[in-house]
């Protein structure tokens, strides 16, 4: 993915307790002991140290926790500053090896390929034997966490196995019909359903589900409904059901991410048709659900935020789509304009925190862009530049509101300060591709300004042992998708022909049976031409 959009999606708009799942599998955790100063994380980028650890938890005979993230990634920093910062929960992972891997570091992305590991953060439980229980992506809530984390649930079963039992309508604890319904379906990296029969499945695990596990069966329940989005709406039985959820306010704050992850694809499947009263009322109830979420001062700054977004973007329903700046900001409810200025403000206030504030400050902007306010997101991210923990992801979105504004000079001049800002060999390779595509996009006419940029993120691309693989891999992708779309008919054939005789250099170093070389030699070779 790119790194920013101009919107940036608040945090918890993936499962908030999914987290949950992993931690059941963990087993039965011994007494606490005196508070833990920090979680041992052993730091890992190679195959060699991955396997340490494996060993590790094998000697040990304890679970392993694989932790993918990076330094500018938002959902990243929301766990540094509510979960890997409590000593309560650093107590708790002596009870397994915990690894961390950034995502950044020399030959990160090959261990992305090796555990098919690609969203920022994810988190994979094996067990002591090296067998995948389960994993999530996304950011989580400390307390949920923790409260399963006493639970436990000796003998964790890898989640296929579960789920075949769940299928085979065989015996399936309670713990492991949560595990089931805390899984983060919608980005299952290993698949264990291919997303066209994802909605059929959850559907019928939700009706599996023993009434005993009603929050469960909810969970899944809902799920079901958001993969059906665009395929097929909801019986009135079906909008009842939402409706009587949402109007419970212990069920519906059971199911607060995925009601504000979901949002628009629930509405699209369980609202009556656009202009219709009962879509008002459906709409109007759903956003008092929100509301409430917003305000649970239990909950952290990050998952309020994600319910304010999740009410902006149910208002923005009513408007057209290409609707943007002041005409956003008159058609949007005012008393909602003001709750997305207040909360900024708010969090620009009172954080203090650099992972938090990092976790925080983005989305506020990106609300603040969402209702119109295009002149408040900038001052925002411009404030915070001297004080975020990585600022080239704030000029990645002032990029894109000087886009969105129509000053193409100044929407380049902050991706390329946002590039030469990056740090790290995949990111610079992520934010170079960001700045390609916005020069092929914005000023395609200016060939020399191109190429250099083009040379020099190969440049940078051969100085990587790693540099296909991953997210390194889709970042050169995109850049070479990029150059060719600006190259179609020949226009920029000298330039090409360059690059290409570039690229082939770095190519040939490649191992010939090395994987990469193929990724490597595709790059710029054009499409081929459909069969007449």
């Amino acid at each position: 993915m790119p790194p920013m959009n101009r919107a940036v999606r608040p945090l918890s708009f993936v499962v908030i307790c999914v987290l949950s799942a992993l931690v059941l599998a963990l087993g039965t955790l011994p007494p606490a002991r005196a508070a833990a100063a920090g979680v041992d994380w052993v730091a890992a980028a190679t195959d060699a140290q991955i396997d340490s650890a494996f060993a590790q938890a094998r000697a040990e005979g304890k679970p392993l926790l694989l932790y993918w993230g990076a330094k500018w990634c938002p959902p990243c920093n929301q766990l540094k500053a509510t979960l890997f910062n409590r000593a309560d929960f650093a107590e708790r992972t002596r009870s397994f090896v915990a690894v961390q891997v950034d995502g950044d570091g020399p030959g990160a992305q090959k261990l992305g390929a090796r555990f098919k590991v690609r969203g920022y953060p994810t988190l994979v439980l094996f067990s002591s034997a090296g067998v995948e229980l389960t994993r999530v992506l996304g950011s989580v809530e400390a307390p949920q966490v923790l409260e399963v984390l006493e639970l436990g649930l000796a003998g964790g079963r890898p989640l296929p196995a579960v789920l075949a039992d769940a299928r085979a309508g065989k015996p399936v604890s309670s713990a492991e019909w949560r595990l089931l319904a805390f899984h983060d379906w919608g980005s299952d990296e290993p698949a264990l359903v291919p997303a066209p029969q994802r909605a059929a499945l959850l559907a019928s695990l939700a009706a599996r589900c023993p009434a005993a596990e009603a929050n469960a069966g909810t969970r899944l329940w809902l799920q079901a409904v958001a993969a059906r989005s665009g395929a097929g709406k909801a019986t009135a039985a079906e909008r009842q059901q939402m409706l009587a959820l949402l109007a419970d306010p212990a069920a519906s704050r059971a199911q607060m991410d995925v009601l504000a992850g979901g949002t628009e694809d629930l509405v699209r499947v369980l609202a009556p048709a656009t202009g219709q009263p009962a879509r008002a009322a459906f709409i109007t109830a759903y956003d008092a659900a929100l509301a409430r979420f917003e305000a649970d001062t239990a909950l952290s700054r990050g998952d309020r935020q994600s319910a304010l977004y999740a009410r902006v973007q149910l208002a923005r329903l009513a408007l057209p789509k290409d609707a943007k700046g002041a005409a956003v900001t008159a058609a949007l409810p005012p008393a909602l304009v003001a709750a997305v200025r207040e909360q900024a403000a708010r969090y620009e206030r009172e954080v203090r925190d650099p992972y938090e504030r990092h976790a925080v400050i983005p989305g506020a902007a990106g609300l603040l862009a969402e209702v119109g306010l295009l002149d408040e997101s900038e001052a925002l991210l411009q404030a915070n530049l001297a004080r975020s923990i990585s600022p080239y992801y704030l000029m990645s979105e002032l990029a894109a509101i000087a886009k969105e504004r129509g000053d193409k000079a100044a929407a380049l001049r902050w991706h390329e300060q946002a590039w030469a800002a990056s740090e790290g060999p995949a990111t610079r390779l992520q934010w170079g591709a960001s700045y390609l595509a916005a020069l092929v996009e914005l000023a395609p006419q200016d060939s020399a300004r191109i190429e250099r940029a083009a040379a020099k993120l190969l440049e940078e691309a051969a100085a990587q042992p790693g540099a296909f693989y991953e997210r390194n891999a889709r970042s050169l992708q995109r850049a070479g998708k990029k150059l060719r779309e600006w190259n179609a008919g020949g226009a920029h054939a000298d330039t090409m022909a360059r690059l290409q005789r570039q690229l082939g250099s770095m190519c040939s170093r490649v191992d010939s049976t090395d994987a990469q070389r193929a990724t490597c030699n595709a790059l710029l070779k054009p499409a081929p031409k459909p069969a007449a």
